[in-house]
């Protein structure tokens, strides 16, 4: 009896505690993707805190990078790597991120940027309330308590966060406390809905599928993000944060007068 109690042990040691267990939280995939340029100094830090008793795949696709992004993430073990010939931009990356995580029959997708400027922690967090089917997407809030500040956003894009985030929910009848985190989760069937190949390679791209996923009829929930800045996190300069800034007025613009029906703009076609 010892011995055999010994080796049913032994047993479900091996094909229980010690086998990966995948689709976890009822039953749904999840896979995390990365978009990635130049992210060497901070891939891996990230990287190690993905919660793997939750995710079943992890992407990372990078964007013609000019330093060793690509080496980093073989030797780390990451199994799905894409390379852009060409930088396609932060907007086309995602775009190669999404495809591939359909590809790969994804019910849930969390896209994590491999900055370590949002932490991988909230994975769980967020992943749960879609696969409880209480929202079908979640956004990282920086600005939902005091997170976005005692990180170290600079007060000039904070400013410049508050004013842009007013002025969308005015226009879009919205009550997001921010468009303009980079921390998503989104349900597969939402990125099988909205067409986000009609959308920019560039930065407003994230705006874009925030106008296409209220469009569709989908209601967005956000949790309290906190955030880090450092040399090493990435992001863009004045000019850059100038041209997003009217991009992202742009496109709230052309949301209400594609829902008054005064256009018909092609990013709101649905996917073919």
């Amino acid at each position: 009896m010892f011995y055999r109690n010994r080796y049913f042990a032994t047993f479900l040691n091996l094909f229980i505690f010690d086998k990966k267990l995948t689709h976890v939280i009822n039953n749904k995939k999840v896979v995390v993707v990365l978009p990635a340029y130049n992210a060497e100094k901070t891939l891996e830090i990230t990287y190690s805190e993905i919660p793997f008793d939750l995710v079943d795949d992890v992407i990372l696709v990078d964007d013609l990078s000019k330093d060793s992004t690509v080496e980093v993430a073989k030797r780390i073990g990451i199994k799905q790597i894409i390379q852009h010939d060409v930088n396609k931009g932060y907007g086309g990356n995602q775009k190669s991120c999404y495809d591939k995580a359909l590809e790969l029959k994804a019910d849930i997708v969390v896209m994590l940027h491999p900055d370590y400027q949002y932490t991988p922690k909230l994975i769980p967090s967020m992943v749960y309330l879609i696969a409880q089917e209480l929202y079908p997407v979640v956004i990282g809030s920086r600005i939902l308590g005091r997170g976005a500040i005692k990180g170290g956003m600079p007060k000039y894009k904070y400013f410049f966060n508050r004013f842009l985030t007013l002025s969308q929910n005015l226009l879009m009848s919205q009550k997001l406390s921010e468009y303009h985190s980079g921390y998503r989760a989104f349900s597969g069937e939402v990125l099988r809905a909205i067409n986000y190949h009609a959308n920019s390679d560039d930065f407003v791209f994230d705006n874009q599928m925030l106008a296409q996923i209220f469009y569709a009829g989908y209601e967005i929930a956000e949790v309290t993000c906190p955030t880090k800045y450092f040399p090493e996190a990435s992001s863009i300069n004045f000019i850059r944060s100038m041209t997003y800034g009217f991009g992202v007025l742009k496109t709230a613009c052309t949301y209400a007068l594609q829902k008054s029906g005064l256009i018909r703009a092609g990013i709101f076609k649905k996917q073919v």
